[in-house]
């Protein structure tokens, strides 16, 4: 089990996210991590398509978001700066979601020990994360998986 993700990278987060126009837009907000997943949610009002349910483009994007959010962070707590970009991702809709968006992240193979030690080494990485945004009554409306890198900045 990795450290709980410290509070100055989530609030460090917190800020740079603001400065994305989407973000601001899909009034996303982090709202934590329990047992090494990373939870992100967003209210249905502004992420709502013309059926009344979450538009596909906002569940894929928080998910999406959510990974990039944990992949940063576990970075930023091993005190290392980085770029985080998402490399490939596949996304299944399983069930329409007609109520707030809640996205939750973790990782989904590896460990996050030498996701760290190979972005020290080589000043790059790589990792695989899984996310879903959940129903009401706890099913998965969304599945995600995606392939995370970290670069080294210029």
């Amino acid at each position: 089990m990795y450290p709980m993700i410290e509070a100055s990278s989530l609030a460090a987060l917190r800020t740079h996210l603001q400065s994305i126009p989407q973000v601001r837009a899909m009034q996303v907000e982090i709202v934590g991590e329990t047992a090494g997943r990373l939870r992100l949610d967003a209210p249905l009002a502004p992420n709502i398509n013309d059926k009344g349910s979450a538009f596909g483009g906002s569940l894929a994007s928080l998910m999406t978001l959510a990974g990039w959010a944990l992949a940063t962070s576990r970075l930023a707590d091993a005190g290392l700066k980085a770029e985080v970009y998402v490399a490939d991702s596949t996304v299944r809709y399983l069930a329409p979601l007609e109520a707030d968006l809640r996205a939750e992240a973790w990782l989904e193979e590896g460990g996050w020990e030498t996701f760290v030690a190979t972005f020290r080494q080589r000043g790059r990485s790589r990792c695989r994360i899984a996310a879903c945004v959940r129903l009401p009554d706890g099913g998965e409306a969304t599945v995600f998986s995606g392939r995370f890198v970290a670069l080294r900045p210029d």
